[in-house]
């Protein structure tokens, strides 16, 4: 298992909350020179602890208004079925995350669409078509109260 020592927790938890800061400024922070700083998050990308950089962008602006959460029952719980549906997800844009889990159903998936009548449409045309789809529930957010939480790292 790959180690994380303080200077590198506390390199990771600033970046999580502002991405787009500078090496020189990173390093004056962290208390390291510039030369260090940028060995280290190379290091951090390198073994997989910085996965990528991107820009959140506002969704109800960008004509997404409406968040859902649908869970997903599979008629049969097969490797085979469970990677016939995985890749079939991967596929469609509007499935933002699609995560296995442990309970009364498979599959949680998290889109967002315009509006409820763009969601029925993708339900009947896309999310019943996948295979193993057996059933379903739909969870219409009314209100997202925190949805950028960094991971909680320790120092």
């Amino acid at each position: 298992m790959l180690s994380l020592d303080k200077i590198d927790r506390r390199i990771l938890a600033i970046l999580q909350t502002d991405g787009r800061i500078s090496n020189t400024e990173l390093s004056q922070r962290i208390g390291i020179p510039a030369t260090s700083m940028s060995d280290r998050f190379k290091r951090l990308q390198r073994q997989g602890f910085i996965t990528g950089f991107s820009a959140r962008l506002d969704p109800t602006l960008m004509g997404f208004d409406l968040l859902v959460f649908i869970e997903v029952m599979l008629d049969k719980t097969t490797p085979d079925v469970f990677e016939n549906f995985a890749q079939a997800v991967r596929k469609v844009p509007e499935v933002i995350e699609c995560h296995m889990v442990a309970g009364g159903f498979d599959y949680l998936i998290k889109t967002r669409l315009a509006n409820m009548a763009s969601y029925r449409k993708f339900l009947g045309e896309v999310v019943l078509a996948w295979p193993g789809v057996c059933e379903t529930r739909t969870y219409a957010v009314m209100e997202e109260i925190k949805n950028d939480g960094p991971l909680p790292i320790a120092p």
